[in-house]
């Protein structure tokens, strides 16, 4: 039996799910808040057409049109595919003032967005590889 619910088009789970589900830097990265090691990442040389989805619970979050080598170590796109998909949240951990990245369906945390990316938007989404699948165009 399964203890996942969706309530109000959130998708909400036990922790023994969340690990049972995801591998242990996933639910590090989509639970607590971690950040991959720069240049560590999965995606971050990704060159593919396609779509990344949140690792969590499937959420479409970015286009493979929308990403670009920004150099921070992670991989970088300056839109999301849908606005509504993300969750932006104040973070002032580590000292900093950042603004914090999440699933809007299953409250993982993807990331930080910055103010210094490229045209057309000028934001930097700088998402760690772990909360993301890859789904390559057919």
């Amino acid at each position: 039996m399964t203890d996942t619910k969706t309530i109000g088009g959130k998708v909400e789970k036990s922790e023994a799910e969340w690990r049972k589900e995801l591998t242990p830097m996933q639910y590090a990265v989509l639970r607590e808040k971690a950040t991959e090691r720069p240049f560590s990442g999965e995606y971050e040389h990704e060159k593919r057409t396609g779509t990344y989805t949140c690792a969590g619970c499937g959420q479409t979050l970015f286009e493979s049109d929308a990403k670009f080598d920004s150099g921070c170590g992670w991989p970088s796109y300056f839109k999301a595919i849908n606005p509504d998909n993300v969750e932006e949240r104040i973070d002032r951990t580590h000292g900093m003032m950042r603004t914090e990245i999440l699933c809007k369906v299953c409250d993982a945390h993807l990331g930080h967005v910055f103010p210094d990316g490229p045209p057309p938007t000028g934001l930097r989404y700088c998402i760690n590889s772990a909360s993301l699948r890859f789904d390559p165009a057919s």
